[in-house]
């Protein structure tokens, strides 16, 4: 537990990388990793698209208003999309995928940062999920829920301090609980 607890505190949001690319087998860890993220009945309605294309990754970096731009830094990026057919809980399923794609790829020793596409808009209002779709030719029935970038950080950023651990957010018994 405490390796776990270690890697919690470690993984940061990064949002600036290297320009270095991403090794291969790491990248075939990171997807490993993500293939076995648990979701309901192991439906698993989640699929991934890698995008490693400077140009792609430049146009996916304005594919929503704000929080999009440094996709166009990233080495690489793991699109996360979701077969909407085959389960009501593709979101969950998904979100599940995409913290274990940043666990893994913060084990590997990379940076990463998810930009969340679901429900946001560009700065025109087009809807961000309808830029990525068209811009990668994914199908009408799945949906873009989220888009991590990838890549070799160019800072290392603080743990997480636990000092700051809200444990009044713990409820034992019922919500008004100890």
């Amino acid at each position: 537990m405490d390796n776990f607890l270690e890697l919690l505190k470690k993984r940061r949001s990064s949002r600036v990388f290297t320009g270095e690319p991403v090794d291969k087998e790491v990248v075939c860890d990171i997807m490993k990793a993500a293939l076995m993220s648990p979701s309901g009945h192991r439906i698993n309605p989640w699929e991934f698209v890698l995008v490693e294309d400077k140009e792609v990754l430049k146009a996916l970096s304005v594919s929503k208003e704000h929080g999009a731009g440094l996709l166009e830094g990233a080495a690489m990026a793991v699109v996360v999309i979701g077969d909407t057919q085959k389960t009501d809980v593709w979101i969950e399923d998904c979100s599940i995928a995409t913290i274990i794609i940043q666990l893994a790829a913060e084990d590997a020793g990379l940076g990463s940062c998810c930009v969340q596409i679901r429900r946001r808009s560009d700065a025109e209002g087009n809807l961000a999920e309808d830029n990525v779709r068209s811009l990668l030719g994914i199908p009408a029935n799945y949906a873009v829920l989220s888009i991590v970038a990838l890549g070799h950080k160019a800072r290392e950023a603080k743990p997480f301090d636990e000092e700051k651990m809200q444990w009044d957010k713990i409820h034992l018994g019922s919500f008004g609980g100890e």
